[in-house]
């Protein structure tokens, strides 16, 4: 505590430095707040007769609220050498103003500057999901030199062929084959397998896994730029990076209409006095008239609330959207591919099956196995202790003796009796399958792990386990299927456990044994045989694909780089919500298709008529703003429900 409180008074600046980036990361946001605060005085000041102290508080909101955006638009228009919303947005605010109608180009400015802060905060908090993904690498790793001598070494500085040791319970740091040592590794960070695996001399390991019970020391076979891990990172990043269809048509629908309304304002300053014998007076009003009515001010709004009013609606039933993108792309979604673990099914193994033979008691049998595998820390033996805990209360005896090989069983002696619990490997290959009528097959084809359980060299009875699937699964694949999308399943886990899993839910396609990389190809390959495809995961191996889908949705119980790739969060991890989210983005969509056409014809029809001089400027105030109110309201809609 002593040593906090002294490094924070030593490093004031770090301190105030951090503060300040807080401040500046949502000051669009601070800024569009205050100029509406000021809007919303100066119209009071206004409606009370006090015009001149409402006008600065109006030029303060206009200086306040759309200095980021007109910066924006400026420094786009210089690097791209093109025209842009922002720019308009801002001639329509001051041709508002120059023609004394402050309080519509105040409000012009607070809508897009509020758009711009709300657009810009959730770029920010996206780009935080790397850091996430670089705080799970190990950065220092234990090398053994020709000697045998241990020193710590920055991942950076390992070469191939180094050997490294790895201690129970911590991150591999690098890839590599095992020189010596057995234990399981948890490798859910790489391949989303549910139970942790059995590695030996020979077999491969990831950086990023973890190290069960058992030291074990490897052989450095690819530099840390080039780990499984490392693939992780680059994938996120350059899917990141690739720019959306939709995003390209909007930037490039942008700056046409940027120009054709700029285009249209100069014609109407000059052509009418000479073409139509207007007096000058008359062509510039009508030219400013132009500038009020053809702002997208209403253009604007027709997404804005619509997109908001769904993100909240979403919130209340456990839904998170990241951005009102992601809302649009999921109406458009033909396929959806499912992660399994731990997004189909519960991600912990559940005792399915005990079998006991006749040969035993049963009493005698739950006693045994409850002691014993009591001393196991191994996924499966905390399991089946709470099977027998739950469904046969008893206490726990001691044993003379116990001996564990990490990943593969526990034998003990109790009550003068040799027993053994594990896998067929190690309680006997033989034993194994002398158990009668093909039972544990069977089991196995069901994609349940098996434990074996011997009495003095004879085969007693079996527990299957298994990665029980979500109760909502079943129905929220049906209705995705009944809507037309398609069902596919990825998963790290083995073809045989995938097949089994698949059957029990009717999925349309599956691909077991999968790594993050395999994925991101078979996300691909999907995408451009059906078009949009939304991924629904939950580990870090499955971060990649969620960034490489078109939406990707993670569980809310998932893992922090899920949650932080991801495009809509599960918040209370039901499957069900995911077709409720189908649901309200076509919804959003309808809304905002409404909108547009709405906004469109009134700004078509205010331009058309302010061009055969029936429409003077109040009314024209009056068509654009009415229509922004309009569209908004119908956008509100999307709260109900």
């Amino acid at each position: 505590m002593e040593l906090n409180t002294a490094s924070k008074l030593a490093n004031p600046i770090q301190s105030e430095h951090h503060t300040f980036s807080k401040w500046t990361e949502h000051i669009e946001l601070i800024n569009a707040i205050i100029a509406g605060v000021l809007i919303g005085l100066g119209c009071f000041l206004e409606s009370n007769g006090n015009q001149s102290i409402a006008i600065p508080l109006f030029i303060l909101a206009f200086v306040i609220g759309g200095y980021a955006k007109a910066k924006e638009g400026i420094e786009e228009t210089i690097s791209e050498k093109t025209l842009n919303v922002e720019l308009l947005m801002i001639f329509a605010a001051i041709g508002s103003a120059i023609i004394g109608y402050w309080t519509e180009g105040a409000i012009l400015i607070f809508i897009f500057a509020l758009s711009g802060a709300l657009e810009t905060y959730t770029m920010n908090k996206s780009q935080r999901e790397i850091s996430a993904l670089m705080s799970l690498q190990p950065e220092e790793a234990w090398v053994i030199d020709h000697y045998g001598n241990e020193r710590r070494v920055h991942i950076s500085s390992l070469q191939i062929g180094d050997t490294i040791l790895v201690k129970p319970g911590e991150r591999v740091p690098a890839d590599g084959i095992i020189l010596s040592g057995k234990t399981n590794i948890d490798q859910s960070a790489i391949t989303g397998e549910s139970m942790p695996v059995e590695r030996e001399i020979s077999d491969e390991v990831f950086a990023g896994t973890v190290n069960g019970n058992g030291s074990i020391t490897i052989k450095v076979t690819k530099k840390s730029t080039e780990t499984m891990f490392q693939k992780i990172l680059d994938l996120v990043q350059s899917a990141q990076s690739e720019k959306s269809p939709s995003q390209q048509f909007i930037e490039k629908f942008e700056g046409t209409y940027v120009k054709a309304v700029l285009a249209l304002v100069a014609i109407m300053m000059v052509l009418p006095h000479f073409a139509l014998g207007w007096s000058w007076n008359e062509t510039i009003y009508r030219a400013l008239v132009l500038m009020v009515v053809a702002s997208p001010c209403a253009l604007v709004a027709s997404i804005m609330p619509a997109t908001l009013s769904a993100i909240s609606n979403g919130a209340r039933n456990g839904l998170l959207f990241k951005g009102g993108v992601h809302l649009e792309q999921l109406s458009k979604t033909k396929v959806v591919v499912f992660d399994k673990t731990g997004t189909l099914t519960k991600g912990e193994p559940t005792v399915t099956d005990i079998i006991i033979t006749d040969s035993v008691d049963h009493d005698s049998f739950y006693e045994a196995v409850l002691s014993i595998e009591n001393q196991s820390n191994h996924p499966l033996a905390r399991a089946i202790v709470a099977k027998i805990q739950k469904d046969f209360p008893m206490s726990i005896a001691n044993m003379a003796s116990v001996d564990e090989k990490s990943g593969f069983g526990i034998s003990a002696v109790l009550h003068d009796v040799k027993w053994k619990i594990g896998k067929a490997d190690f309680v006997g290959r033989d034993l194994a399958d002398s158990f009668g009528d093909g039972v544990s097959g069977k089991l196995a084809k069901e994609g349940k792990t098996i434990v074996y359980v011997v009495r003095e060299d004879q085969i007693v009875g079996l527990l299957a386990l298994k990665d029980t699937v979500r109760e909502d699964a079943k129905v929220a694949l049906q209705t995705l299927q009944r809507n037309g999308i398609k069902t596919v399943m990825l998963t790290g886990d083995s073809q045989s456990t995938a097949e089994a899993i698949s059957k029990e839910l009717q999925i349309d396609y599956f691909i077991g044994e999968c790594l993050p990389e395999d994925k991101v190809n078979e996300i691909k390959a999907l995408k451009e045989k059906y078009g949009t495809v939304t991924m629904i995961g939950d580990g870090i191996n499955d971060a990649p694909a969620l960034a490489v889908s078109d939406v990707g949705i993670a569980m809310g119980e998932g893992t922090d780089v899920a949650l932080e790739t991801a495009d809509i969060v599960l918040m209370k991890n039901e499957l069900s919500k995911l077709t409720k989210a189908v649901t309200l983005s076509k919804k959003m969509n309808l809304i905002v298709k409404q909108n547009i056409v709405f906004s469109m014809s009134v700004i078509a029809f205010l331009i058309c008529s302010n061009f055969i001089q029936v429409l003077d400027l109040p009314l024209g105030v009056i068509g654009h703003e009415g229509s922004t109110i309009l569209v908004i309201l119908n956008g509100l809609r999307l709260l109900r429900g």
